[in-house]
């Protein structure tokens, strides 16, 4: 049912103002030091900054998808983190000024993009066709393009729908999800493929887009869940944000929890029976030394934990509990993407590099003061949404 605009949007004291007001010092202090980095260890400054821009890039996307799940599904469960899904699409161009650094950092971070080491290399020269720095950067602007007009028509359509009740609406925006998600598909297992695979140029993995893209969308409802429970601080929104849709949340975020780990394993179980070197060679790496002992706790505190957690329900109809696991799970996936990562960059030491955590905060605290300020331009309920419960502000 509609539900009225007044009473809506975020007050100067609000709480999510003041952690957007902290985010904005932490990412101007976190890109500082990372900067430093870049005159200490060129080399690790652009690994790290890697690191931290496909962190936050995940949650953005992931919530791109999301978004378009419930235009076409439709539900409460999307209805009311709706504004925290466009808002976070919104932070797209900001990214793709983010990714400018990486583009500048190709021959520092990809091996494929020196002409002596494929000379030399024999399998280079078979993907010099597609692992080129010409192509790789024209992609790049490809999957951006893509990624703006979703996300602007989205936005924009929804705003629309805030001034008018015109069913029309609804339906452009679900046919565009339907589309998008095929997009979004597509794009994102290219966009993992450029940024993180190829970082092992050797290896491959026909399920790696789709672990990225199960991992996106756990982390996207990982960082909605903590802050809906902010939200419904506020009397109108708390109205709408019950036990009913924190127990549906804590569901979907299982739900890609699962999704996550069968996709893991599905990998691993492909490659294992395989038994082909160049393949086998990924998982030797990250059984070697400490990040044998990442891997036993991405098992057990990735899934095996939050797995258990998340069966219970009254812990999923809780909010500040269910945020407190969401808050955990954000943090296991960026422990899942440095597994991902960062043993094609340091495959003897697991320890993280200090860079690794300026960077990851600095990109991260302008990311959130970004997306807090998309946030307070609109109300913080999408009005007229025919899946939204009825608000009396």
């Amino acid at each position: 049912m509609a539900v009225v605009a007044s009473n809506l949007t975020l007050d100067a004291e609000h709480p999510v103002l003041r952690v957007q007001r902290t985010a904005l010092i932490a990412g101007v202090a976190g890109l500082a030091l990372t900067l430093v980095g870049l005159f200490v260890s060129p080399e690790q400054f652009f690994r790290s900054y890697l690191l931290g821009f496909l962190y936050w890039f995940g949650i953005a996307l992931g919530s791109m998808a999301i978004l378009m799940i419930h235009h076409i599904a439709g539900g409460a469960w999307g209805a009311v983190i709706r504004r925290l899904l466009e808002s976070a699409i919104g932070t797209i161009p900001l990214l793709a000024v983010l990714f400018v650094p990486i583009a500048l950092g190709t021959h520092h971070l990809y091996e494929w993009s020196h002409a002596d080491v494929v000379a030399k290399d024999p399998i280079l020269q078979a993907k010099s066709g597609y692992l080129n720095v010409p192509f790789f950067l024209g992609r790049a602007v490809a999957y951006f393009a893509v990624w703006l007009v979703v996300a602007g028509l989205l936005r924009r359509w929804s705003f629309e729908q805030d001034r008018n009740a015109d069913p029309r609406g609804i339906v452009r925006m679900e046919l565009l999800s339907r589309g998008g998600l095929v997009l979004y598909g597509i794009t994102v297992t290219f966009a993992a493929v450029d940024w993180a695979m190829s970082l092992e140029p050797h290896w491959f993995s026909t399920v790696y887009g789709l672990l990225v893209m199960g991992g996106q969308g756990l982390a996207a409802f990982a960082f909605c869940i903590p802050l809906a429970v902010l939200l419904s601080r506020r009397e109108a929104v708390g109205r709408v944000f019950g036990p009913g849709e924190f127990h549906d949340l804590g569901n979907m975020m299982l739900a890609f929890t699962m999704i996550w780990a069968y996709l893991s394993f599905s990998q691993l179980l492909i490659i294992w029976s395989g038994n082909l070197p160049e393949e086998n060679a990924w998982y030797f790496t990250r059984s070697q030394g400490g990040w044998r002992m990442v891997g036993y706790g991405l098992l057990i505190l990735h899934f095996a934990v939050p797995f258990a957690v998340l069966l219970q329900r009254r812990i999923k109809r809780a909010g500040p509990k269910l945020a407190i696991v969401a808050l955990w799970m954000l943090f296991m996936r960026f422990v899942d993407l440095y597994w991902l990562v960062a043993p094609s960059m340091h495959p003897g030491n697991a320890m993280p590099h200090w860079l690794d955590v300026t960077a990851v905060i600095g990109i991260g605290g302008v990311w959130l003061w970004f997306f807090v300020s998309r946030l307070a331009r609109s109300p913080l309920l999408a009005l007229n949404d025919p899946s939204l419960p009825e608000v009396n502000a």
